[in-house]
């Protein structure tokens, strides 16, 4: 009954996972990266950064890529950081890079080559704190692409020998605009391509799941004037709250659908998502964050959208 995505990556031996959509996306790998090191696997991990990198006092590897380590400025965002002090409490020594998310499509995927170089990496799975990684461009509501885009073709293009995709906090981004009804759509398209790699629950009572809960806990803590919506509603999914529930004060005032279906990760080839990327050619060649949102913007104004917006019909 295993999933085929854990038969795919059964042989990989050292492993790159990074948070795709920036923030705390990096929380999103972390079930897999204790999953892996269970396994006796060498884990990097890496994220594109919300941080403003330039004032931690990060070593700049490679233009737009940092170490983050015991020695970075503790400033007070910055979710690299606060994974790297939870790790080490538990015994670990976590090799840990931030992207600055001023990069574009090929300053981005020549830090996601230095690393795959560096560290002799054989697998990469990249890791979304809800869905909007798997929207392809043409959506009506398309959440908070643009990262999650820039991210996907990099690392895409990025020469690894296995490259992945996975993402947990399915219907959270519902106030980010994301229209779910093509959303399952593109992961029906994806079924039907042999690149959708099975799903499972992240529950409480699973070694994995327990770490996640605790490493929730320590951000709330570590960083409590702006706790992840994201984290949260995942958390209390997972202990089974449901509805109109509000974990964190950033939340009141909305309408919240904490359910089942977000603790449930959905695993994919990489390649595939990236190459039905609408607007692949457009931002291929941006060197900046400028350039890309710039190529995004001037895509979607002039090419139709897929259909307007729908209710699921359950």
């Amino acid at each position: 009954m295993q999933i085929p995505f854990f038969e795919h990556i059964r042989d990989g031996e050292r492993f790159l996972l990074a948070g795709c959509g920036g923030g705390y996306d990096i929380t999103a790998a972390i079930p897999l990266y204790c999953y892996l090191r269970q396994q006796g696997k060498t884990v990097i991990l890496a994220n594109l950064s919300f941080t403003r990198l330039e004032f931690t006092d990060c070593g700049e590897i490679v233009p737009g890529c940092y170490r983050v380590d015991k020695h970075s400025a503790g400033v007070p965002y910055f979710p690299e950081k606060f994974i790297y002090e939870w790790l080490s409490l538990r015994g670990e020594s976590p090799i840990i890079y931030a992207f600055a998310n001023t990069q574009g499509m090929q300053s981005l995927r020549r830090a996601y080559e230095y690393l795959r170089e560096q560290h002799q990496i054989d697998t990469v799975v990249l890791a979304d704190g809800g869905t909007d990684s798997l929207m392809f461009g043409d959506e009506v509501g398309t959440g908070t692409i643009v990262e999650d885009s820039l991210s996907i073709l990099a690392a895409a293009q990025a020469g690894f020998a296995r490259s992945y995709l996975c993402a947990v906090g399915f219907g959270v981004e519902y106030h980010h605009g994301l229209d779910h009804y093509p959303c399952l759509q593109n992961i029906a398209t994806l079924t039907k391509a042999g690149a959708y790699l099975g799903a499972h629950s992240l529950t409480a009572e699973m070694a994995e799941g327990t770490a996640y809960l605790a490493l929730a806990d320590f951000l709330n803590t570590r960083f409590s004037q702006h706790q992840s919506i994201v984290v949260n509603s995942i958390a209390s999914a997972m202990c089974g709250e449901f509805g109109d529930f509000h974990s964190t004060a950033r939340t009141r005032g909305s309408e919240q659908f904490i359910n089942p279906l977000m603790p449930l990760y959905w695993y994919f080839r990489l390649p595939a998502i990236a190459e039905r990327i609408v607007y692949r050619d457009a931002v291929m060649s941006s060197e900046t964050m400028t350039e890309f949102l710039a190529a995004f913007r001037d895509y979607r104004d002039s090419h139709p959208r897929r259909s307007g917006r729908r209710d699921l019909p359950i």
